[in-house]
């Protein structure tokens, strides 16, 4: 099943059942107005959506309209918590060896998590807002869960159990802001501004066997500027499933609900700087950091530059027939000043 929120001028938006080719959508007020009324009523609500999204595949449904990922939000516009992860170990030793220091041995066996905003995502078309480029603009493409009610305490196979939703996610990092924050030793905030989810979420048993063992087993597609930056496999180097990450999370805490948990930036271990580029057959970056890593390995210096105002991002996920799975994310870097 798949899953988005319209704009219509609310905080929430209006939920709505999208078909699989992400031809055509469907209100659906009667079931439920929000994805976060969805989730809050899942048992009740998911049947009923099922039988929508069934119609809607069949090109059945008479209150079918053609779907425009534009008019989307994300599919959370604002969720009680949003807390990204660090799963793919190889971005974390890239960091580390780039500062000439170890990687501890804990971070193998016990999940890196931050906890980001969450009061105010921006939509998968809307621009990423800054107000100058000596913040360090910077992509991270990933792939996120939405969960439902998690117990404290939950085992990684109960937590599994509670994902409801998978998407892709835009977490954008302001990294020059990042030093001065983490030597304060409490952690990220304003390095961290408003993330950006796909214009749909799809529940895992639509992913079929590419979502195997809490992992999502396919290419995340990166274009920077309309050239090809990134495609490695989101299942590979994944040193922890959304499972763990979820029972990480509810450790000491219950999840309530529509809580978004991020993978980290998707990273695949590959031959350094010379080989890691789609350019030298390499399947390249999530991040302008990751390359950034390799050159001040290498070379002893970075050269890429960050963002700049005007510059442009696409994250897309498609499956084995070329067909887009959640819509993509498209957003230009563009001053505050020019908000409208």
């Amino acid at each position: 099943m798949k899953l988005a929120t319209l704009k219509d001028g609310s905080r929430d938006g209006r939920l709505v059942v999208v078909s699989r080719d992400l031809a055509r959508y469907q209100l659906v007020p009667k079931i439920a107005a929000t994805l976060q009324h969805a989730l809050d009523n899942w048992e009740h609500v998911e049947p009923r959506l099922k039988q929508v999204y069934a119609t809607l595949n069949a090109g059945e449904s008479v209150d079918a309209q053609p779907f425009e990922q534009q008019h989307c939000h994300s599919p959370l516009p604002r969720a009680y918590q949003w807390a990204d992860g660090s799963a793919y170990i190889n971005h974390v030793e890239l960091v580390r060896k780039a500062r000439n220091a170890e990687v501890p041995a804990s971070f193998y066996t016990d999940p890196l998590m931050y906890q980001g905003g969450s009061d105010n995502f921006v939509g998968p078309r809307d621009a990423i807002y800054a107000l100058s480029e000596e913040w360090g603009i910077d992509l991270e493409a990933e792939v996120a869960v939405i969960t439902g009610d998690v117990r404290m305490g939950a085992t990684p196979e109960d937590a599994g159990k509670a994902i409801r939703l998978v998407m892709l996610v835009n977490d954008v990092s302001l990294r020059n802001l990042i030093p001065n924050e983490l030597a304060k030793g409490f952690g990220f905030f304003q390095s961290k501004p408003a993330s950006a989810f796909s214009p749909v979420a799809v529940t895992p048993d639509e992913l079929g066997a590419h979502w195997t063992e809490h992992k999502l087993h396919l290419p995340l597609l990166v274009d920077l500027n309309q050239q090809p930056f990134g495609k490695p496999n989101a299942g590979e180097d994944m040193t922890f499933s959304f499972a763990q990450l979820v029972a990480h999370a509810a450790a000491t805490r219950e999840l309530a609900a529509g809580t978004i948990i991020g993978s980290g930036t998707v990273s695949n271990k590959q031959g350094g700087l010379h080989g890691s580029s789609i350019a030298n057959g390499g399947v390249g970056y999530c991040c302008l950091a990751e390359v950034r890593m390799y050159e001040t390995i290498e070379t002893g210096k970075p050269q890429t530059p960050f963002l700049k105002f005007g510059d442009s991002v696409r994250i897309e996920m498609k499956d084995e027939r070329g067909a887009s799975i959640f819509g993509a994310i498209e957003q230009t870097v563009t001053h505050y000043g020019e908000r409208r």
